[in-house]
């Protein structure tokens, strides 16, 4: 039998193939667009192994939360802001977040200091379980005032755990060499350029995670990070230590 001719080309084929034409243009649509936003966004579905659950990936993504190979954190004994010396071991028993700061940082160091405010308030109960550490990278202003005003300013010191390091350069270079910190200090007017890494230590004293802060610039060169941002890292702080602690 063969296909009758008024099926074949009359109105109702015709009809056919306009929604079959329409229906493939759809489709490409759809599959360009899906293409362009994997291309634009390549990693909002890379999960890397070893997160915490409570971690969601879009925030460890924003974090670049990775975890690290079980291994006891640098030991150092060190003076705070207070004008304590105390040593890293001295903190057994309770989560570490620890980063590298410059006291006279105007660039990554206060948006990292609002994150840590922001995770010792999203802590809440939890709070007593975790201190938040800073070791100085400035060489030029190593006084425990210069720990002190920089706490003060940036509300750290609202922090009942919140510790700022220093010591001597040669103390310091050491550290900074322990934990693969770069830093870059040509002259005391000069700013400081250091590596930025958020350390996370259990309370056996293991570094568990590491994270890497980032901040964006105005036209004028102001360095800031959105509100959405700043807070959801405060958030994934308070998460990552949460687990650490159980």
């Amino acid at each position: 039998m063969t296909d009758s001719p008024t099926i074949r080309n009359g109105p109702g084929a015709k009809v056919f193939a306009a929604l079959g034409a329409a229906v493939m243009v759809t489709a490409l649509f759809a599959f360009l667009v899906v293409r362009y936003r994997d291309q634009q966004n390549p990693l909002t579905s890379i999960r890397a192994s070893g997160i915490p659950a409570s971690v969601s990936t879009p925030l460890a993504n924003l974090m670049e939360l990775a975890p690290v190979p079980h291994h006891s954190a640098p030991a150092f004994s060190l003076t705070d802001q207070e004008g304590r010396t105390l040593s890293l071991a001295s903190f057994r028993g309770h989560a570490v977040v620890l980063e590298f700061m410059d006291p006279h940082c105007t660039d990554i160091c206060p948006i990292v200091s609002q994150e840590f405010v922001d995770a010792y308030r999203d802590l809440r109960s939890q709070r007593s379980r975790v201190v938040f550490l800073a070791v100085n990278v400035n060489p030029f202003h190593l006084g425990v005032s210069d720990m002190a005003s920089y706490s003060r300013e940036h509300q750290l010191s609202t922090i009942p755990s919140w510790h700022f390091f220093t010591g001597s350069v040669t103390v310091l270079q050491g550290i900074w060499h322990d934990y693969g910190i770069e830093v870059d200090a040509p002259s005391p007017s000069a700013d400081v350029n250091h590596t930025s890494t958020v350390f996370f230590i259990d309370p056996h004293g293991q570094e568990r995670y590491i994270a890497t802060p980032t901040d964006e610039h105005t036209a004028e060169g102001a360095a800031y990070l959105p509100a959405g941002p700043l807070a959801s890292w405060g958030q994934g702080i308070a998460l990552v230590t949460r687990q650490l602690v159980g």
